[in-house]
């Protein structure tokens, strides 16, 4: 599997905030997000190809008990179900990071699926038709209720401005009409910036509207704490 990075650090995001992790990057994406604060694993994917035994070697080398599975999209790579089931079974607590829009039964102690609002997609003049592919990929309901029955789950969206908080209750109560209820303590609202000073006013006005809506807010503290920084 190609892969961007192994690093350990702290989890930045969601409900696991703030817990030592090991964070494996998988290089890679099938969408186009005009914000994608991992540029090396989608506009321009880069790492190295390495087998599975490595993959698990690398992690082992590392200290904290929770894994993260991230990238890009990992769940497009094959192996990664294997090296989920592997994690687990050596008693490692699994994140899996993932877009929502690829099905692939890899086990987790956590599914964190960020479905991508209709504000993510990237200039329409941009090379290789990604606007309209990234239209016509970020959204696929039926794979997003499989994962959310798959395992424990977070919902994290990234919020921009007011029409996105509208967007994602509407998707939200679609999931609902076709499947059961979404927990709204797992539905996550994270604030769209990559500096200290856009999150923190983005943060402001966007925790009062979770507040009000009884949903939760997700910081994006690895900004706060390390800045816009690779390997964080």
């Amino acid at each position: 599997m190609r892969i961007a990075e192994i690093y350990s650090s702290l989890q930045g995001e969601g409900l696991l905030a703030g817990t030592p992790s090991v964070f494996v990057r998988t290089s890679g994406c099938n969408l186009r997000c005009a914000w994608c604060d991992t540029p090396f694993t989608s506009w321009a994917p880069e790492g190295d190809e390495i087998e599975l035994p490595g993959v698990l070697a690398a992690v082992t080398a590392l200290a904290p008990h929770h894994v993260v599975v991230t990238g890009g999209e990992p769940l497009l790579v094959a192996d990664v179900a294997d090296l989920c089931r592997r994690l687990r079974a050596a008693g490692r607590h699994v994140t899996i990071e993932t877009a929502g829009t690829v099905w692939l039964d890899a086990p987790a102690d956590l599914m964190s699926i960020s479905p991508k609002l209709s504000s993510s997609g990237p200039p329409a003049d941009t090379p290789g038709g990604w606007r309209a592919r990234h239209e016509a990929t970020r959204r696929d309901d039926a794979v997003l209720r499989r994962l959310v029955a798959a395992a424990p789950y977070q919902l994290k969206f990234v919020i921009d401005s007011p029409a996105d908080i509208a967007e994602t209750l509407a998707w939200i109560e679609d999931l609902e009409r076709a499947g059961p209820p979404i927990d709204r303590g797992r539905v996550l609202l994270m604030p769209q910036g990559r500096t200290r000073a856009e999150l923190a006013a983005k943060t402001a006005w966007l925790a009062g509207e979770c507040a009000r809506l009884g949903v939760g807010l997700a910081r994006r503290r690895h900004i706060e704490w390390f800045g816009d920084v690779r390997g964080t």
